[in-house]
């Protein structure tokens, strides 16, 4: 076996459903045909060929498997072959035979291309994660009275941040008694009037 192989791979590709078997080994022979400065290695369970990073994986399971680019949002695809993440580790969806596979030649190329990127020593992007907006809380009715009775403490509040406004209001709310209601709201206007966050004794 070439050093640039990994017996691993071997035993994974052994152990994995006969359908997979046949597709696992063409993706493998396809990938080391490109250059043999890949490398083979297991992480997280996987095979995955390497080039100063990762360049691609294969993942096989019961009933399909996967073959993905580790940097695939930033390869040249216009075919528009590869498609977001979806479960099923790879980038070309469920794969079944090797009917599923986009043609060699187009393989080559996105392995081409993404030892390029790892040549230049592009990282693989972040994936940015929808954040949904915290819903709007209500000013309390006795907060609000306390407030308009004090205008220093009225006007510091006024120039909180959002997130600032949003503590007072979250930490007043979730008094699991009228005395510490109470004792919360004393408190509050106390530390606003001297022009204090919330949590400003963690913030330096």
């Amino acid at each position: 076996m070439k050093t640039n192989y990994d017996t691993r791979v071997d035993a994974y590709i052994a152990k994995s459903a006969p359908f997979a078997q046949p597709i696992l080994i063409h993706l493998r022979q396809l990938v080391h045909s490109v250059s043999p400065l890949i490398t083979e290695t297991m992480k997280w369970g996987f095979p995955f060929f390497d080039y100063k990073g990762a360049v691609c994986q294969m993942a096989a399971f019961k009933e399909h498997m996967g073959f993905g680019f580790w940097k695939q949002r930033q390869l040249n695809d216009p075919g528009k072959l590869i498609r977001e993440e979806d479960g099923t580790a790879g980038s070309f969806g469920r794969i079944t035979s090797l009917s599923d596979l986009p043609a060699d030649e187009i393989l080559v190329d996105f392995i081409k291309q993404a030892m390029r990127l790892n040549e230049a020593g592009n990282k693989r992007p972040a994936v940015k994660k929808e954040t949904v907006p915290k819903a709007a809380i209500e000013m309390p009715a006795d907060f609000a009275d306390l407030l308009a009775n004090n205008a220093k403490a009225q006007a510091v509040y006024e120039k909180f941040s959002p997130s600032h406004k949003r503590e007072y209001l979250e930490w007043i709310m979730d008094a699991k008694s009228d005395a510490t209601r109470l004792k919360r709201l004393e408190t509050a206007i106390e530390q606003i009037e001297e022009g204090k966050s919330k949590n400003w004794k963690y913030q330096r």
